[in-house]
This record gives structure tokens, sequence and C-alpha cells, in this order.
């Protein structure tokens, strides 16, 4: 949302990422979304944006419906694209309002020079200082979390013993690894191959968190999907989330030690004696 002082008082929205790939070209949302956006202002509205995937819509239309409690005049302008479209559409005013994930608007308002945490008020932090900086307001993270997650079949789980995502580095050349085509480049796989070491067979440009990548996990088409922790499809459809480390030991209460030695000997770097404590 555009820091100005008429809209400050809707500076609660969760998270509001910042335009910086693409804030000085054409916003490529098409003449529909302009016009639309163009109505909302002439008439003095909030207009909220989303990206394109179901959870975005839903968030726009809820945060939009708060608003509209609040007396606000609102329009929702829904499914825009990812961030490299929706942040160019925040930066030209053509949207005032986007509800955010914290983590991901960080690393993208960043460029990767800032890293979420799992500490949500220093990550609301850090964005917010970044976008103060290019004129923006981001309000205060909300209750609700959202979390990007490493899910598998049950099939595959039990076919290749997999509990964590550390247990992926000695199956991953045979699996094929789909999720947002930004995985590739800035956010998961990077990681992965940072913390866990797998390497995985291929990766699969889908989309993000969405009906594509479910899809092509549940026909074969790959074996690992990066998901969101609230699609309801993991529940439903019987799922296997792969845990990380951290939550191996705090959610199911497992010697940190033996934690530790597992994904130490998945990385080839086991002891021959023990650690003295």
């Amino acid at each position: 949302m555009r820091a100005e002082p008429e809209r400050r008082t809707v500076a609660y929205v969760a998270c509001l990422a910042l335009a910086i790939v693409c804030c000085a070209c054409a916003c490529a949302c098409g003449s529909a979304a302009a016009d639309h956006a163009d109505g909302a202002a002439q008439h003095g509205a909030v207009t909220v944006g989303s990206f394109d995937f179901p959870e975005s819509v839903l968030l726009a239309d809820i945060y939009a419906g708060a608003l509209t409690a609040q007396g606000f005049p609102v329009r929702v302008l829904p499914d825009l694209g990812p961030r490299e479209l929706v942040d160019p559409a925040l930066m030209s005013g053509l949207v005032q309002v986007v509800p955010e994930y914290s983590g991901s608007a960080l690393e993208f308002v960043s460029v990767g020079r800032q890293s979420a945490t799992s500490d949500v008020t220093a990550t609301g932090r850090a964005l917010a200082g970044w976008a103060a900086g290019r004129g923006l307001v981001a309000g205060r993270p909300s209750a609700a979390q959202d979390a990007n997650v490493i899910v598998v079949t049950a099939a595959t789980a039990a076919r290749y013993d997999l509990r964590s995502v550390a247990d992926l580095a000695r199956v991953a050349p045979r699996l094929a690894f789909g999720g947002p085509p930004e995985c590739q480049e800035v956010y998961c796989l990077l990681g992965l191959k940072q913390v866990y070491g797998p390497r995985f067979r291929v990766f699969i440009p889908l989309d993000a968190g969405g009906p594509l990548t479910l899809q092509a996990l549940q026909a074969g088409d790959i074996g690992v999907a990066l998901l969101f922790s609230t699609d309801p499809a993991i529940t439903t459809d019987h799922l296997v989330v792969l845990a990380a480390l951290k939550a191996r030991v705090e959610l199911r209460g497992q010697d940190p030690r033996l934690v530790a030695q597992s994904w130490l000997r998945t990385q080839g770097l086991a002891s021959i004696g023990e650690v003295s404590r």
C-alpha cells in the first residue's frame, strides 16, 4: 500500500510487498485491469489486489470485506499474476492493498539480500524497513500462518522410507521436483541443496502451490512437490509432509542428538565416536 497520509488508516493489512523487478515497466496486467482500477480511483475506492492462486484471492476478499466493514469503499482486483506483475501494479497505483506472505515478500523485495527467519516479528520488522524505503507501508503480520511444505504421496513416502526433508538426499536423483517457477531461482531449491543436499533428477516449473502442482504429484509426473501448509488436499488426499529437522525435534519429540546424527549420516559426516556433552 502506498504511504499516502489519507490511506494510512488501512495499514493493518498483513504484510505488503514492494515492486522492485518491474516497477519501471508498463504493468502487464492488461487494459481491463487498468480500466477497473481507474474506475475505482475515480470513486475513491481502495483497490485490493491478489496473486493468481486461490488462497491469495480468498485473502484479498477477506481483507476487502474487513475494510468494507470499517466504512471504506473497496474494489477487488483478483488473479493479477505473480509478484513480478502484482508489485508493479502496487507501485503504479493500480492497486493500493495486497495481502502478502511476509517471508516470501522479504526475500523478494530485498532481492535475496535478507532472508526470513522463524521469528515472525523480526521478519515483519525487516519487511517494513525494506517497504518504507520504497514508499510503501507493511502492516503488522496477522496471527494466521501459512508455510511452504515439501510433500510426497503416501506411496512415495513408503517406497523410499521418507520421513523428513533430509531423507530426500539419498533418493532425489530418482525424483522430479515440481513447484512455482521462482523456486528454481530464488527460493526453495537453492535452500534445499545448501541445507539438506538433495539434487533432483529434474525440476518442473508449475504453479504456486496450486492445482497444476497437485495434479502432477497425484499423476506421478513429479515425485516431490512444493505446496502450502494450508492446502486441504494434504489431508483429504493423505499426502505426506516431510518435516524439517527442527520440526522433528519440536513437533515429534525426537531426541535432538539422534536427529542430528541421522542428518550427518545422510551428508556423509557421521563421526566415529560420541560427541561429549
